[in-house]
Order: C-alpha cells, then sequence, then structure tokens
C-alpha cells in the first residue's frame, strides 16, 4: 500500500512538473525576465562592451525588442557556440540569438524563428597567401569555432582538408594569425571585424562556402513563446524599428557598410553550399 501510495506521489510531481513548464510564455511572464543566451565574443551581433560594463549588439537589441513586447526584463547569458543548443533544451535559457544557422538536424532539437540574419560563410586567409579559391585549399589546414555550422560546412565542401576547432572565434583566428592553420572559416560578417582590426593584412577567398539563414532558437512544443517571437520580428519589419537596428551595426556607418540582405518574417531554410569538387 506504501508503495502504491509513493508511485501516485511521484506520478503526481512529474505531472504538476509537466504542466507548470507546459507553456514557456506564461512561465516568462511570471518570472518577470527573459533569459536570452548569446556568445559575448562575435562583434557585432553580442559583445562585451567596457563602459556600461554588459554585453551589447544586434542579438541583444533583438532579444530586447522581444522583451518589451512581452512586458519583462531582458537578461543576457554568454555561452560558448557548442552550448547553444544544450542550454537551450536543458530549460536553462529561453532563447538563443548567438549566429544560430539553420541546419536540419538541429531543426531536429529545436525551433526556429523567422530569419533574424541571412550569413554568407567564407574562408580567411592572409592577404600575401597562395590560396585564392575554395579548391586551392582542398588538402590545406583550416580552422573553425567547435560546434559551429563553419565546421560543418567545410566538412561537406573540403572533406579532405585537416580541421582544427577551437573554443570561440578569436580563438580560431589567433590559429590562422600566428600560421598555424592556412585558412579560417567564419560567417564574413565576424571575419570583417577581424580584418578591420589587422590594417587588411588578411582577406577573403572570393567565392563563398555557403549561404545560411540564421534563426533565433527556441525549444520544441513551445508554439505560443515561438508565435510571441515571431510577432516581434514581424513588427520589427513593418516599422523603421528592424531598419534601424540592423543599420545600428551593421549599416553604412559601420565598418561593415551592409544593406539588409532579408526580412525579419523571412522563413528560415536550409543552407545553400557550394558543391564540393
Amino acid at each position: 500500500m506504501r508503495r502504491k501510495l509513493f508511485s501516485v506521489v511521484i506520478a503526481t510531481a512529474i505531472l504538476s512538473v509537466g504542466a507548470a513548464s507546459a507553456d514557456q510564455l506564461e512561465d516568462i511572464k511570471a518570472r518577470g525576465t527573459l533569459v536570452c543566451a548569446t556568445l559575448g565574443t562575435a562583434e557585432p551581433f553580442s559583445f562585451a562592451d567596457p563602459q556600461p560594463r554588459e554585453i551589447v549588439g544586434y542579438d541583444m537589441d533583438l532579444c530586447q525588442a522581444i522583451a518589451d513586447d512581452i512586458g519583462v526584463k531582458m537578461e543576457a547569458k554568454p555561452i560558448s557556440v557548442e552550448a547553444r543548443i544544450p542550454e537551450l533544451v536543458q530549460g536553462r535559457v529561453d532563447i538563443v540569438a548567438g549566429n544560430l544557422g539553420y541546419t536540419p538536424e538541429r531543426a531536429q532539437q529545436i525551433d526556429y524563428t523567422t530569419a533574424y540574419f541571412v550569413s554568407l560563410q567564407k574562408l580567411l586567409v592572409k592577404a600575401d597567401s597562395e590560396f585564392d579559391t575554395i579548391d586551392s585549399l582542398a588538402n590545406s589546414r583550416i580552422s573553425a569555432p567547435k560546434g559551429s555550422s563553419s565546421e560543418r560546412y567545410v566538412r561537406e565542401v573540403l572533406p579532405q582538408a585537416s580541421l582544427l576547432t577551437f573554443q570561440d572565434p578569436p580563438s580560431a583566428f589567433l590559429a590562422l594569425a600566428q600560421s598555424k592553420v592556412d585558412a579560417m572559416i567564419l560567417s564574413e560578417i565576424n571575419a570583417e571585424k577581424f580584418i578591420a582590426q589587422t590594417g587588411e593584412k588578411f582577406r577573403f577567398v572570393d567565392e563563398a562556402v555557403a549561404k545560411e539563414y540564421w534563426g533565433l532558437g527556441v525549444r520544441k512544443n513551445e508554439e505560443a513563446f515561438l508565435q510571441q517571437v515571431n510577432a516581434t520580428l514581424k513588427r520589427l519589419e513593418e516599422s523603421a524599428e528592424g531598419d534601424a537596428i540592423f543599420d545600428k551595426w551593421l549599416g553604412e556607418d559601420t565598418v561593415y557598410k551592409l544593406e539588409k540582405p532579408f526580412k525579419f518574417d523571412e522563413a528560415v531554410s536550409d543552407p545553400v553550399l557550394r558543391p564540393a569538387s
């Protein structure tokens, strides 16, 4: 009898936990905080600003807009590239804004919002390098952030290359700067900052390895929260606010000088890879 009663108590507890976490949007409202995971080392998307002593950037402004629409505070949580999906799935963060390129494999683990950026994945080499095409790097050494989509694209497009992975983009770039590798693969927008900081001692291989869509990551089966985030992105697209955020961090008055090549309410899709030779 005691064992049966114990089983009933455990089952009730499990059901209670499930019910409590059944609607993430309501949990966020009750908590009063949206926990937004971000890399914190990928300028201009998210990086530490010494003046306010906090993480700022494109990702942070988008997370703030989402939090404002929900009516809660926004809390930034720095994480590594490889921790993005585990932290989300395990419920330690509410949403991931961390250069999260869409892949079918990731989409089996998490849900994506509509697009918040479209990225060209490119190979970066030293300015005086002999490598000038993707094919010329077929048997070379290439660095990439560990667990990133950049790593995956190299494995698919240049399967014979020796790939060295690092904890974050700055570490992968340092390997190139110290000639430990022949090239680094990274989103063009992130790699541009390295070029600007080093006086153009590095250059891109012209052809892109891949074109990928970035979405914000949310947990599976949280439809109300997903719809809320997509509603914010749609509002940003239909108002001047979305363009203002993009221009602030990536537009003509920045070192990147980009024109917004996507719409915030545009569906994410499979990356377009350069065919392997």
